[in-house]
């Protein structure tokens, strides 16, 4: 009876509220991942569990990431919504588009951050350029834009069209445009006008005389299904960011490297009275759980390869005409760069592990597949003939003499797929699968050198590690056959 009441229990327990997990996302800038610490730090204090997704790309992946359920809540801003999520619809209130989509607003954080084009003070007086119309009279000047800038409807081609421009453009990362433009590489950069480089760069905001760009209010946009728990919590951050303090909390990230957990945690201490219990991981611990996490997209889409591989393989050794379309198939693959696969993985299976384990293992068909079926066709034709004489029916002859003498081969293409699964694998930290791109992102976002040592040496020793592991087992395995 004791053994039924503790099952009964268990089963009790089983079936009562599941611990829902809330979602953060952020995009890949220093503010937005700020703004996700932020209000994941606020959902913990509340008692419910949280994680932040962080810099998962652009506007439109976040966005889909809300649409589809991957996140709950994001920080946004209403220029953005308006330019870029509505464009055809300027007339309606965001809230009555948002609701339609099942999709509520909050309250404006307290700040704004606003699009501005950017000089440096002594290039722009040497110029005398204080307007964006001024920009007319320098058509020489080179424009350092980011990627995201260039492609918005109120970026580049609105902003080249209502001022006339005809400068040169060139599309860099955000925070390296700002590093190019110490170099005089280029002329000017699209900042944000909450940016600390701002200030510190010595940087001059050209006037917007023309009135181009909309209003940018910071506002938390979340799910209509999200936890009202959840809601009623992030409802305390309403007002609560001047715009002075967002320029200071940014400079302590990208300038004095503290922590976005650390600056959220002081935010929230002083100006709503919660002190964070949490404490930024060490070294070891960052290391260790990074490397859990590529280890994880290397061995599932590594494995996965390999079942679905081999039999293609064998399958072009056996019947080469198809061989030719499966090789061809898998080989059409391998020229889609990495980066885009990756990408064009997210409108079939959203953000996190699944479209960067689907992209990998599609890339690490080509080398298991070719190697497979070039192990099996340059076998000697006496094997053959032997093991036809030897009355083995040709499954046998498949599985006992032609594919342990193609091994070599074979374990040859998975190492290759194998290293290079290591290196693709980093692509993955752009849609939140983790691994060791996510401190070399950070690190070039932060221009912080040792966060992209961070990543990219352990990733480097992976991969000799991985290359010396199937060295080792093609010793112990194959031997000196072939």
């Amino acid at each position: 009876m004791k053994r039924v009441a503790i099952a009964f229990l268990l089963l009790l327990s089983a079936c009562g509220p599941p611990h829902v997990t809330v979602a953060v996302g952020s995009k890949s800038f220093t503010e937005s991942v700020l703004l996700g610490e932020v209000a994941t730090q606020l959902l913990r204090d509340a008692g419910l569990r949280a994680d932040h997704r962080r810099e998962l790309g652009g506007t439109r992946i976040v966005w889909d990431a809300l649409l589809s359920g991957r996140v709950q809540v994001y920080a946004e801003y209403t220029g953005t919504l308006r330019a870029e999520i509505f464009p055809t619809s300027p007339d309606r209130e965001l809230r009555d588009l948002l609701a339609e989509r099942d999709i509520l607003m909050g309250a404006p954080l307290g700040f704004s951050d606003s699009y501005a084009i950017g000089m440096r003070e002594e290039v722009a007086q040497r110029l005398s350029v204080r307007t964006l119309s001024d920009l007319l009279a320098h058509p020489d000047v080179v424009l350092g834009l980011s990627h995201e800038f260039l492609e918005r409807a109120d970026g580049w081609r609105g902003l080249k069209a209502r001022y006339g421009l005809g400068n040169e453009v060139q599309g860099l990362d955000h925070d390296v445009a700002y590093r190019a433009l110490d170099t005089n590489e280029i002329g000017a950069v699209d900042l944000y006008s909450t940016d600390a480089e701002i200030a510190h760069r010595h940087l001059r905001v050209l006037v917007d005389d023309k009135h181009y760009f909309p209003a940018y209010q910071a506002v938390l946009l979340m799910r209509r299904d999200l936890d009202p728990n959840a809601a009623k919590a992030l409802e305390k951050l309403a007002g609560a960011i001047s715009d002075e303090r967002m320029i200071a909390m940014n400079a302590k990230v990208t300038l004095d490297r503290e922590s976005e957990r650390a600056v959220a945690a002081a935010l929230l201490a002083d100006r709503l009275a919660i002190r964070s219990t949490g404490r930024d991981p060490t070294l070891v611990e960052r290391i260790a759980r990074r490397t859990w996490e590529h280890l994880y997209l290397v061995i599932v889409s590594l494995v996965a390869a390999i079942v679905v591989a081999l039999p293609l393989g064998i399958l072009a050794a056996k019947r080469r005409r198809i061989g030719q379309v499966v090789l061809g198939a898998v080989g059409i693959l391998q020229t889609v760069p990495s980066l885009a696969l990756i990408v064009l993985m997210i409108p079939l299976l959203g953000i996190g592990r699944l479209p960067a384990l689907a992209a990998m293992f599609l890339y690490s068909l080509l080398p298991i597949v070719r190697n497979t079926a070039t192990g099996l066709i340059d076998l000697a034709p006496s094997l053959r003939e032997s093991a036809q004489a030897l009355g083995l029916p040709p499954e046998a002859r498949l599985r006992l003499v032609e594919l342990p003498i193609a091994a070599r081969a074979i374990l040859a293409g998975i190492k290759t797929s194998a290293v290079l699964n290591v290196g693709t694998a980093t692509l993955g930290a752009l849609i939140g699968a983790g691994g060791y791109g996510q401190p070399i992102l950070a690190g070039i976002r932060l221009d912080d050198r040792s966060q992209i040592l961070e990543g990219a040496i352990p990733a480097a020793l992976l991969a000799l590690f991985v290359q010396w592991l199937f060295e080792l087992v093609e010793r112990f395995v194959v031997g000196d056959r072939g």
